[in-house]
């Protein structure tokens, strides 16, 4: 396994110690490595999580949980990235990361007609709007499930990023949502674009057909209401309070050529301050066509110095 930078990682380049099993819990284990991929529309998809090398060498699970799903079909199917970073002294991070997941997947999944629509559509105010109830009614189910375990909310939650992208091949437009840290980069000839959305920002990059007056009504958005989502009494005592870290958002139109990357903050830290990472995944991922599986695999595990966390990258080429 190749390394950048001034010198080899500290620890072992392979796995060493696996977690500890519980007979009773298999269904708990994490593998080390998750990798898969597609291709719809204009894109084709890599995504990745590996294990830390620090969590290889102390025998600790992956702390970052990966979704991808197709929700629908033909041009009317919408692709979901889910990614999730457990808490890192908590000691069911890893099943918070998976529940995270899991929880909006099933509310995109529910959702997903009308979504996708409305990507098509070019309606960022009800998606983002939309989207940010989704997300935080997942993240405030972790809230809960923390408060039946017993323990703080902050021991049992996680950082969630996700992106989404329709099968339509007349639509490139790529919505990014979600709440913690990581990174969210574009590869745009030959040069790599740091597009993170500020706190401050809306959605970043203009979008064509966004900027119409908005489709909602002084109570609440349109897109809450179309997906027949209400708005009941919270279930949990006291009601789930929303997320502190602030919610993020950017929806923006790819051009043929573009390469973008959502992962992680044990991708994003290394790729942001070690400038020998970004020029060799500019070199890898520059050429006209996607990488295989395993190519990917290899170059999200380039290893840098001083970053030893998981890495989840997913990875969007445009023809």
């Amino acid at each position: 396994m190749g390394h950048v930078g001034s010198g080899p990682p500290t620890y072992e380049a392979e796995p060493t110690a696996l977690p500890p099993a519980d007979p009773d819990e298999l269904a708990d284990l994490v593998a080390d490595t998750v990798l898969d991929g597609a291709q719809y529309g204009t894109c084709t998809l890599r995504a990745v999580s590996v294990r830390g090398d620090s969590a290889r060498y102390r025998g600790e699970p992956r702390r970052d949980s990966l979704l991808t799903a197709r929700f629908g079909t033909g041009e009317n199917a919408l692709v979901l990235v889910a990614m999730a970073t457990g808490a890192r002294t908590a000691p069911g991070a890893h099943r918070a990361a998976a529940e995270a997941c899991r929880w909006i997947g099933r509310a995109v999944g529910r959702s997903h007609a009308r979504l996708a629509e409305d990507i098509r559509a070019g309606r960022r105010g009800d998606l983002k709007s939309g989207l940010q109830r989704l997300t935080d009614r997942s993240l405030g189910k972790l809230r809960a499930a923390a408060a039946e375990q017993g323990v703080e909310p902050e021991e049992y939650t996680a950082g969630l990023r996700c992106l989404l992208l329709p099968a339509d091949p007349d639509c490139r437009t790529r919505v990014f949502f979600g709440v913690g840290a990581g990174g969210l980069f574009r590869l745009r000839d030959g040069e790599w674009q740091d597009i993170e959305p500020r706190v401050t920002e809306t959605a970043g990059e203009a979008v064509v057909g966004f900027g119409s007056p908005p489709h909602e009504t002084p109570e609440g958005d349109r897109l809450t209401m179309d997906l027949g989502i209400a708005t009941p009494p919270s279930p949990y005592e006291p009601a789930p309070r929303p997320p502190r870290a602030p919610f993020r958002f950017r929806a923006s139109v790819a051009r043929p050529g573009d390469t973008l990357l959502l992962c992680t903050s044990g991708l994003a830290e290394p790729l942001r301050g070690e400038p020998e990472l970004a020029a060799h995944l500019t070199g890898r991922w520059s050429t006209s066509e996607p990488p295989g599986l395993a190519a990917f695999l290899a170059d999200s595990q380039v290893r840098v110095k001083g970053y030893a966390d998981d890495r989840t990258a997913a990875a969007v080429w445009e023809a």
